[in-house]
């Protein structure tokens, strides 16, 4: 294989590379794993315990495990499978314990990095882990880097675009989403006429989504309609890792809270499982509509 085959992943792969994912939750490892193997790269999987839930499509490949306490062994693994490029993918629900870690020494020599990274929010920890891995020769790649397909185009994405209302909406959710970013704190937001009135927290957007639908029957919301959620990067987040993402599920949960629909910031959010997503979406009549990353879009 050639490099300008293998760059059909969006990466630039001499034919020696080795890609590695550590697979967390959800469908993000199994689409990345596939776009590395319809490139002629089959990757090297390594099953995050307790965390990975997709592992029958994942164990066709090479893997192995990982328990979360046994991060001190990354490195050692990496370089005993030759692991040039590593990506991060699919949800992880909790943090190492740092009483639970094994003795290694790799781990003595993370251990610094790690109880930073532990006392700092996600985007942090993965800023850290991140450059802690490269720093031992071992190039970090993003997900959208792997397989471009997954990543949000901009502009109408479904047969339901946007009203003139829905506007007001996607403006209030992206503000405080871009508001609570900053802080580390969340990546999604939900408006509901022309105020943000549930943000995104530890319990991540599907728990934001159920709140959202419990909140429908609150006084202040009775009675209102529509209303949008909105997710995006974080101010100067790791892109090679967490980025926002929608699924299927996402479609599902904002219908059933009522709402008309879900914004993400175009070339910067990944929509898992699209073709499922916009048939869903059009299926249901919610819109998913790509905004443009560098500023927010308006509606006429």
């Amino acid at each position: 294989m050639t490099k300008t085959e293998a760059s059909s992943t969006g990466l630039d792969l001499a034919p020696d590379a080795r890609v590695g994912i550590i697979a967390g939750g959800g469908s993000l490892p199994v689409e990345v794993a596939a776009g590395l193997a319809e490139a002629g790269h089959p990757p090297v999987i390594i099953l995050v315990d307790g965390q990975a839930d997709r592992q029958s499509e994942l164990t066709i490949y090479e893997h192995e495990s990982l328990a979360l306490e046994d991060i001190g062994s990354l490195v050692a693994l990496l370089r005993r499978r030759r692991i040039t490029h590593l990506v991060l993918a699919g949800e992880i629900r909790r943090r190492p314990r740092l009483v639970d870690m094994r003795p290694s020494l790799g781990l003595l020599a993370l251990i610094p990095s790690v109880a930073m990274a532990l006392a700092r929010g996600d985007d942090g920890l993965l800023k850290i882990l991140t450059r802690g891995l490269e720093a031992r020769g071992v190039k970090v790649v993003g997900a959208h880097e792997v397989v471009p397909r997954l990543v949000a185009a901009e502009g109408p994405l479904t047969k339901a675009v946007p009203r003139k209302s829905d506007w007001r909406d996607i403006e209030a959710a992206h503000a405080a989403a871009k508001a609570i970013g900053a802080l580390d704190i969340g990546q999604a937001a939900i408006a509901i006429g022309g105020r943000a009135i549930a943000l995104e927290g530890v319990e991540g957007t599907h728990g934001l989504l159920e709140r959202t639908q419990q909140l429908r029957g609150h006084g202040r919301l009775a009675g209102k309609t529509r209303g949008v959620l909105v997710k995006c990067a974080k101010p100067g987040q790791e892109l090679r890792a967490d980025l926002p993402s929608i699924g299927p599920q996402t479609v599902e949960a904002a219908h059933a809270a009522g709402l008309a629909g879900i914004a993400v910031e175009a070339g910067r959010s990944l929509i898992l499982e699209g073709p499922a997503v916009i048939a869903r979406a059009n299926a249901l009549g919610l819109f998913v509509f790509g905004l443009p990353a560098a500023e927010l879009a308006h509606g006429s």
